[in-house]
């Protein structure tokens, strides 16, 4: 008779990217299933979201509040000052990795200094590398959502201005304006991300930018009731990974990009030709060296239809196009504010502050060294950066690292060197 492990469940949290390994829910998707206790993982196991190993995964346990009230007392009782609940405190614009994640780490220092939270969405908390392959794991749009932005907020006790726009920066003043009036700030973070471009002869309406989940669940929705002709515009890490997770759901996909194979960026890792021998058995057509000319949205009774002609003269048929080229800084609170720019708000390498007094910036929007900053890795070191500056605690340079990028194509998963930070 076999004896029953009673021991409690735990959790380990990536050191990388935060994701945190259940021991009850296991990673069925990594071949570990429900009830695998961490000890038995593989060492040569990737995490499910940034790919590293094993090996940076520690102990972890939620905070509880009486946890963070006495780290609060323990500040208090260091000599580290904090304003009042009526004082102006910490405002940060996007509710997205990096906001919530700067967010957890300044109440996992502090209990009770006022947070603002500025999002144009709703703030719903979810993990954004899993859109582009919930169809291969089989992942419900509910499961997508790992807690609505009312409840993030109420658990780390911060106020959130869901569905408003951050408009202007007032930094000698420290005001932000926003579409519901303007915040007074004693320190203001940006976390507002990039947004996916849009390549040159490709209209905005019709053409899917897949950035955020909302966007996302209407996308699925769009999808739903059965195989659809898909042309994707950029074979990157994002595009590769689309067209993959969208053939496996049965979609037949075009995939067009400028450069001869897929995963442009990776061509000395030969990962363009791993990947299109993978794809041999999927309905994924890919076209190199294109350069688009004209999209035309055609008249369907079943809904529109889009037809892409390419500079040299071919064209296809489509029900519906994504663009995956890329990302790009949105400028206009930099702008207002007057801050450093270079391909992303600048900031300073070790503290993450920009060229203005009490404004900082994290994640995706930054560029460091002037080298924007894309990878989900560095959001956690630099969160726990902001967090030790903006409490006023010991500081916490942030290093700017190398990072690991994991190409989450289920037919052909790689893991592949990225450029810092």
């Amino acid at each position: 008779m076999t004896a029953t492990n009673t021991a409690p469940w735990l959790q380990f949290i990536c050191a990388a990217c935060g994701y945190i390994y259940d021991e009850a829910l296991g990673d069925p998707d990594g071949g570990l299933p429900p009830g695998t206790r961490f000890a038995d993982i593989p060492d040569d196991w990737a995490c499910p979201l940034c790919g590293v190993t094993k090996a940076d995964f520690t102990p972890y346990q939620a905070p509880s509040l009486a946890d963070l009230k006495a780290q609060a007392r323990g500040c208090a009782a260091a000599g580290l000052g904090r304003p009042s609940r009526q004082a102006p405190g910490v405002v940060i614009v996007g509710a997205g990795r990096a906001g919530w994640t700067l967010a957890a780490a300044l109440r996992a220092r502090d209990a009770e200094v006022p947070i603002t939270l500025v999002t144009a969405c709703a703030g719903d908390v979810y993990d954004k590398p899993l859109l582009s392959v919930a169809l291969a794991r089989d992942l419900s749009l509910a499961s997508l959502r790992k807690e609505s932005g009312v409840d993030a907020a109420q658990r780390l006790n911060l106020r959130l201005l869901a569905h408003t726009h951050a408009i202007h920066i007032d930094a000698q003043r420290q005001q932000l304006r926003t579409t519901r009036g303007s915040l007074p700030y004693r320190q203001l973070v940006l976390a507002h991300g990039a947004q996916a471009k849009l390549p040159a002869h490709v209209p905005a309406e019709g053409c899917w930018r897949i950035n955020h989940l909302d966007t996302y669940e209407k996308l699925r929705a769009t999808l739903d009731g059965g195989s659809k002709d898909i042309a994707i515009l950029g074979a990157g890490l994002i595009g590769s990974e689309l067209a993959n997770d969208l053939a496996l759901a049965g979609h037949r996909i075009t995939l067009l990009e400028t450069q001869t194979q897929p995963l442009p960026a990776w061509s000395a890792h030969n990962a363009g030709a791993q990947l299109l021998q993978a794809w041999q058995a999927l309905p994924i057509r890919f076209v190199g060296g294109i350069q688009l000319a004209q999209v035309q949205t055609l008249p369907s009774s079943t809904g529109p239809r889009y037809r892409i002609h390419s500079q040299c003269g071919q064209s296809w048929e489509v029900d519906a196009l994504i663009a995956a080229t890329g990302l790009q800084t949105p400028s206009r609170l930099a702008r207002s504010a007057a801050l450093a720019w270079h391909d992303g708000i600048a900031v300073a390498a070790q503290t993450l502050q920009t060229s203005q007094p009490q404004i900082y910036a994290l994640g995706d929007c930054i560029s460091v060294d002037g080298r924007s900053s894309r990878f989900i890795e560095p959001i956690a070191r630099q969160a726990q950066t902001l967090a030790a500056a903006l409490c006023a605690c010991t500081p916490v340079p942030y290093e700017v690292r190398p990072a690991l990028v994991r190409v989450k194509t289920s037919s052909c998963p790689l893991t592949l060197p990225g450029a810092a930070p």
